[in-house]
């Protein structure tokens, strides 16, 4: 029975590294989908969100059933509980890049990214996807210096989001309201994407330290 359940806890982990690849998946194709103004691609992202959804609810109910049958403790406990909510990171993050594909598709054919700020967007891509990979490697191998690093490589993250906001705060902004109003709100969700993946991070050095890190809200 006891082996049993260490498989269990096993693939579970097994499983939060999944959905992590899953969500640095969705986000990659979310970007494509936001510069080339690919409405396929978009549709990929938003169809492919109920995976990741369907996901967390299988971890979340086999993590409940594991409290219900084994009552945890200690480390076990902290295990359990920490994979519940990282899944939930995770899932907000598949969340988010669902937001970006949705607004790929509502401006096609149109581009929602105007040429000035697209090399921002490629390298928020990019960035999200290196922090997402990162949270996935940490999951995997309960790395807690990489999950520390993760609060500084989050940085990258911010101060392109910080760039967007002053460029179309910036009286020399020639695209309009819409297009600003696309680009707050696109920054925003890279942005929280990064700001997830620290999460995950703070929860694994929770998970193997037992330090309290007060998480991404």
């Amino acid at each position: 029975m006891r082996e049993s359940y260490r498989e269990e806890l096993d693939d579970i982990r097994t499983c939060l590294v999944e959905m992590a690849n899953t969500v640095g998946s969705q986000m990659s194709t979310a970007t494509t989908a936001l510069l080339d103004a690919d409405v396929a691609l978009a549709d990929l992202v938003i169809a492919g969100d109920e995976q990741i959804d369907a996901t967390r609810e299988s971890i979340d109910q086999r993590c409940f059933t594991l409290l219900a049958r084994q009552q945890p403790v200690a480390t076990d406990l902290r295990t359990i509980v920490t994979a519940t909510r990282i899944a939930s990171d995770l899932e907000r993050m598949g969340d988010l890049a669902e937001h970006i594909a949705k607004v790929a598709r509502m401006r096609f054919p149109e581009h929602a990214v105007p040429q000035e700020v697209r090399p921002a967007f490629l390298e928020a891509g990019h960035v999200a996807e290196l922090l997402v990979t990162k949270a996935g490697t940490v999951i995997a191998q309960r790395d807690v210096e990489a999950a520390r690093e993760l609060e500084t490589d989050d940085d990258a993250m911010d101060t392109l989001h910080r760039g967007l906001f002053r460029q179309v705060l910036s009286q020399d902004w020639p695209y309009g309201i819409e297009a600003a109003i696309d680009i707050t709100l696109l920054g925003r969700y890279y942005e929280r994407f990064a700001d997830h993946a620290v999460s995950v991070a703070r929860r694994v050095v929770y998970l193997v330290t037992g330090e309290r890190h007060v998480p991404v809200q």
